[in-house]
């Protein structure tokens, strides 16, 4: 009976002293599996862990989108598809459409339908800062911006974890050796890079994937304006991103939820006022080819009136004020009212040329009315005192005139005078008149319709 309990003992020790083996060579073994790993890890230089990443043993493909999904049950199809052209196809799109050429349509419409699996879409957040705004120009309709344009998606190929760093600042050159997304301005009419004193681009990747690129560029972009209310008037300008060849079935454009457009501080434009509230939107654009993804901003800009105080409406006032005098004139002196008269529709049309080579040709009409004070505020009665004067007797000896012809021109100078009276009170009060309609119907109702809008 005392030999089996002992020998039960016996083997239980063996058991756990073989287990206690196992376990410490099982830990071992991890243990140094992971300091292999690291030390590996470590070990690896930069340029191999790009290359790892993204280089041409890593399986990157460029060409192809992130998250990219497409499986064919037919190989013929496959092959019909990839050789389109004689090229392989480097944009595959979720969406059916007709492309070949070489290929009947329904072989194409097969190949891009049987045993498709269709993929996410690639989000990409995008955010501006604006550096410089300026170079409003009502001729041409448009304006010059300089800004920071981010752009930010995720893809899970570029993910790593071999590496410490939480994200990588890369070179601008690798922006070639990863897809990006086509975006474009949709209402640019001109742009270009900045390259001092190296190629302003920035490139990031962070452990998860995500991808921020930033580039800093110079637009022209195109303003279409409402000049109704010129120069008391208030423009909104967009700037449009939109995708050229991915439809929304691929990329689809978002602006960042918080500090979507920044504005450099101390920002000042030399003739309108930025307000601080910038609407944020989409502007989906819907061609033959497809529906693609756009977002918009709208900046709105309120015309400063000083410029315009100082160069027009004050000058054009003294030139009215100062085409009054000739009614405190002696009618005798006609040739200074004349004179009067004439040098003021001069100046008046010289400024309203002036002022026109500023507004676009088919504004001009409507800009009339800076002017139109002047010209209907010159004095009528200098043309009455001219044929008075140009009715008086002349050097020559004339036969004696009858009482009843100089009874009717002490009328016709009576008159005249009555009239020059009547004008120095009438023109300034009708002119008063006029600029109290005038501003009102400018300045108070035709703003608060514009604030409405």
């Amino acid at each position: 009976m005392g030999k089996p309990e002992g020998m039960s003992r016996s083997f239980v020790k063996i058991c756990i002293t073989l287990l206690t083996y196992f376990m410490e060579t099982n830990n071992f073994r991890v243990v140094h599996a992971k300091e292999h790993d690291s030390r590996s890890s470590s070990n690896m230089s930069p340029s191999d862990f790009l290359d790892s990443l993204m280089g041409r043993t890593s399986g990157y493909d460029a060409r192809i989108r992130p998250n990219f999904k497409a499986t064919f049950a037919d190989r013929d199809a496959t092959e019909t598809d990839q050789m389109m052209d004689g090229a392989p196809v480097v944009k595959l799109q979720a969406t059916d459409f007709p492309c070949c050429c070489c290929c009947d349509a329904g072989e194409t419409r097969t190949a891009s339908v049987t045993g498709k699996e269709l993929s996410p879409p690639v989000n990409v957040t995008c955010n501006i800062f604006i550096n410089s705004f300026g170079s409003i120009a009502e001729t041409t309709m448009d304006y010059r911006v300089n800004i920071f344009l981010r752009q930010k998606w995720n893809d899970p190929r570029l993910a790593y974890s071999k590496y410490p760093d939480p994200s990588l600042d890369l070179d601008p050159s690798m922006l070639d050796s990863i897809w990006k997304p086509d975006l474009f301005f949709a209402n640019e009419k001109g742009a270009n890079f900045h390259d001092v004193t190296t190629d302003n681009k920035l490139l990031r990747i962070f452990k998860n994937g995500n991808v921020l690129y930033s580039i800093r560029l110079t637009l022209i972009l195109s303003c279409p304006m409402d000049l109704k209310n010129f120069p008391m008037d208030v423009q909104t300008c967009t700037m449009q991103l939109e995708s050229f060849g991915y439809t929304m079935n691929d990329l689809v454009f978002e602006w960042l939820e918080n500090g979507a457009v920044q504005v450099s501080d101390g920002l000042t434009l030399p003739q309108f006022i930025m307000r601080d509230e910038k609407e944020l939107g989409y502007c989906t654009k819907h061609y033959n080819t497809g529906k693609f993804t756009c977002i918009e901003v709208k900046f709105h800009l309120e015309r400063q009136m000083g410029y315009y105080l100082i160069q027009m409406y004050i000058p054009s006032l003294l030139i009215v004020i100062l085409s009054w005098v000739s009614f405190w004139i002696n009618m005798d002196a006609a040739p200074a009212r004349v004179a009067l008269g004439i040098t003021t529709v001069l100046t008046m049309t010289t400024q309203s040329s002036g002022s026109r080579a500023s507004l676009p040709k088919d504004e001009d009409m409507r800009e009339g009315r800076f002017n139109f004070a002047g010209y209907v505020s010159q004095p009528a009665p200098t043309k009455d005192s001219s044929a008075i004067k140009n009715a008086a007797p002349t050097p020559n000896p004339q036969p004696p005139v009858p009482r009843d012809v100089d009874t009717m021109r002490k009328k016709f100078v009576d008159r005249a005078k009555r009239i020059d009276t009547i004008s120095r009170a009438a023109f300034p009060l009708a002119f008063l008149i006029f600029n109290v309609f005038y501003w009102i119907t400018y300045k108070i109702i035709r703003h608060e319709d514009i604030h409405k809008k």
